[in-house]
């Protein structure tokens, strides 16, 4: 009984939060649960900076405010690969100098206040951020601080919140490179070179020496008699620690099939584009046409000449010297194309435009408008501002919209493209009714609208498999292990490559981009020799991935760096081992010829070396160091470089003039302006900021 008592008392708090578990998964859905967890999961933090854990869903909250402004910067929600990479960048530096960079710019004592905000934003001082802005520039490009107040006024009433959203951006912009510019200014401020310091930069960089030398080189061939051994390779790694630290990487083989399509892949798409050549050549429904029959669909785009190059240097010379009827069949890497003028135009590459956007019951006032401006009564702009300033009737959009260009178009625009010049006339979009002039256009050059008919060869679902087929061999005889791995490959008469210190930010395996699914599966594997299934990349690649080694992120261990550490070391052995041997063998010598002789070889000459000039490029550093501070007419000790051992005898030390005070100035520019970049690094290594984003994107 004593027994059964002391195991309730000693099991009573564990068996209350089971049941009370037990009870919470049954109140609570289970899915709930799963998500709670994976929330307060560090494995879903995209990074730490400064103490301050960020949560995946926190950053993408930041990616998608970035994205949106991005949108409203370029005018299109339209994005690539690149510019997702360089938003997600721009959010994380802003995340760096939140937490990170600002807290230490206020500890130095460093502030930006109100007043000075305003000035940098609609004051005396305007930032570059706003006086570089297309949004606030009048017609002939330059600032113009009432656009500017118009902007200020709108983004207080836009319903939306995309303009005041825009403008928050900018000020928070301008803030941070204000502090960004005080805070460098604290370094480049205090670096300061005063005469004397700068005289003896300009007399140390100007001298020069002249030199005879011997030099027994170390060969190729190892030294069997110098050994390094596992203490001296310790000794070393503990003394130069610091120089080991290292991020996580990986060390892995794979094996990569292509999917290419065969030669009857090639024929079967061949004749699917001969087959509809003739309704290609004739047909009044273009549109209809490509959508059933081309990759490539009807574009509205009118082409110069040259721009066609871009897609195939064939049908830019069809079209621009030829341009009857429908091209022959070209073909460009398994890609077949044919080509048909649809109509030739003389179009500018650009026009400025300017106009009035009328929403919803404003929408009654365009034929008053258009009336009021014909007639001469008010200018354009006059009446833009007019607008603006009348809250009741006003909307967002008004005034100078600028250059635009078939790229740069407001969708539903098109048409001002061919409009006569400072005519008014009006456009229906999908934002409203727009009263529009154009004022200006660049010179209107001949361009075509063009039809093309393009097909892609593609690999069969037999050519697939049998792709799939092989890959899949290598898979299954591997059995997940790396020793069957190499049997595998071995049999297949396939090539493993290798890849040493892969970064969990690597997406690029070879020449093969978006390869992101091997780097995943590779950092989830715990242990080395695993082998992986088929991981597909773009439909395109079959890749099977065997992880050799794992690098934790941190100091590298002895056995990772001891083969380096030992090469290191056998230099400096070997060094010491020429040298005393070369120092036995010239004993008692007192001319350089001499001593060429009895090492068996000649006396070389150098002058003018320079201990800091480009000119001494090419020659053994340790020896340029030596020879610069060497007393005149002595011979030397041997001297153990890089690439061999040095007797040598300074002839002469000159002081030249080639090196001047600007040189010296233009130097220590580089060195501040290098101070500044390193900044941020600096403060980025001493937080130990935490950059998980590669598992996420």
């Amino acid at each position: 009984m004593a027994v059964l008592e002391k195991i309730r008392v000693k099991l009573g708090i564990f068996i209350t939060v089971v049941i009370a578990l037990a009870l919470l998964s049954f109140i609570i859905d289970p899915s709930t649960l799963q998500s709670v967890s994976a929330t307060m999961s560090s494995k879903y933090d995209v990074g730490e900076i400064n103490g301050k854990t960020v949560s995946y869903n926190e950053f993408q909250k930041d990616v998608e405010y970035y994205t949106s402004i991005n949108e409203m910067m370029t005018g299109t929600t339209a994005s690539t690969e690149q510019q997702q990479v360089a938003i997600r960048n721009q959010a994380w530096q802003e995340l760096i100098n939140k937490f990170l960079f600002l807290k230490n710019a206020k500890a130095a004592g460093i502030s930006v206040s109100e007043s000075e905000m305003l000035a940098l934003t609609t004051g005396d001082m305007v930032s570059p951020m706003i006086a570089q802005n297309p949004a606030f520039m009048d017609e002939s490009g330059n600032f113009s601080k009432e656009r500017l107040v118009q902007f200020v006024q709108q983004a207080g009433s836009d319903q939306s919140g995309s303009l005041k959203s825009y403008w928050n951006y900018l000020q928070n912009t301008i803030y941070t490179q204000q502090y960004y510019a005080k805070y460098g200014s604290l370094f480049t401020q205090s670096d300061f070179t005063n005469p004397l310091m700068l005289a003896n930069e300009v007399e140390d960089n100007n001298n020069t020496t002249d030199v005879e030398f011997v030099m027994v080189p170390y060969g190729f061939a190892t030294d069997s008699t110098i050994v390094v051994s596992d203490s001296e390779i310790k000794a070393y790694y503990d003394s130069h620690k610091k120089f080991y630290k290292q991020p996580a990487s990986r060390d892995i083989e794979y094996v990569v099939i292509e999917v290419k399509p065969s030669d009857e892949d090639i024929a079967a798409t061949n004749k699917m584009v001969t087959d509809v050549y003739d309704e290609f050549a004739t047909t009044d429904n273009m549109k209809n046409f490509l959508l059933k029959n081309s990759d490539r669909q009807l574009s509205t785009y009118y082409y110069k000449r040259g721009e066609l190059n871009t897609i195939s240097p064939d049908i830019n010379d069809f079209v621009f010297n030829d341009g009857k009827g429908a091209s022959k069949v070209f073909t460009k890497n398994n890609t077949f194309y044919v080509a048909r003028v649809l109509d030739t135009k003389m179009i500018p590459d650009s026009v400025y435009v300017r106009h009035i956007l009328l929403q919803g019951d404003q929408e009654s006032l365009a034929d008053s408008l258009v009336d009021v401006l014909k007639r001469g009564k008010e200018s354009f702009s006059n009446l833009a501002a007019l607008y603006s300033a009348d809250q009741n009737t006003a909307t967002p959009e008004r005034g100078d919209i600028g250059w635009m260009t078939q790229t740069y178009m407001i969708p539903g625009f098109e048409s001002v493209m061919t409009a006569k010049l400072n005519t008014i006339f009006t456009l229906d979009t999908q934002y409203g009714k727009h009263i529009v002039e154009v004022t200006d256009r660049t010179e209107p050059i001949e361009k075509k609208q063009v039809a093309i008919l393009e097909r892609e060869t593609l690999a069969s679902k037999e050519t697939f498999n049998d792709y799939y087929a092989k890959a899949n061999a290598v898979a299954a005889k591997s059995e997940g292990k790396y020793e069957n791995f190499k049997k595998a490959v071995e049999e297949e008469g396939l090539y493993a490559h290798p890849m040493n210190r892969m970064l969990e930010s690597s997406d690029r395996l070879g020449a093969i981009d978006d390869t992101k699914e091997v780097t995943r599966w590779v950092f989830e594997q715990k242990k080395p020799g695993k082998v992986s299934n088929i991981i597909t990349v773009n439909n395109n690649y079959f890749f099977v991935v065997a992880l050799t080694g794992i690098h934790k992120e941190g100091y590298a261990s002895v056995s990772e760096v001891s083969s380096s550490i030992k090469s290191i070391l056998y230099a400096e052995k070997r060094g010491e081992k020429v040298a005393s041997e070369v120092a036995e063998k010239i004993k008692g010598l007192g001319s350089m010829e001499a001593i060429a002789s009895a090492l068996e070889t000649s006396v070389s000459t150098k002058e003018g070396i320079t201990f800091a000039s480009m000119t001494s490029q090419g020659l053994d550093p340790k020896f340029i160091g030596a020879v610069s501070v060497a007393e005149p007419g002595k011979i030397s000790a041997p001297l153990a470089g890089n690439i061999g051992v040095y007797v040598y005898k300074v002839t002469a030390h000159d002081t030249g003039a080639f090196f001047t005070e600007d040189d010296a100035k233009a130097r220590d520019a580089q060195m501040s302006q290098y101070s500044l970049q390193m900044l941020l690094p600096v403060m980025i290594q001493d937080a130990d900021v935490t950059d998980n984003r590669a598992r996420f994107y």
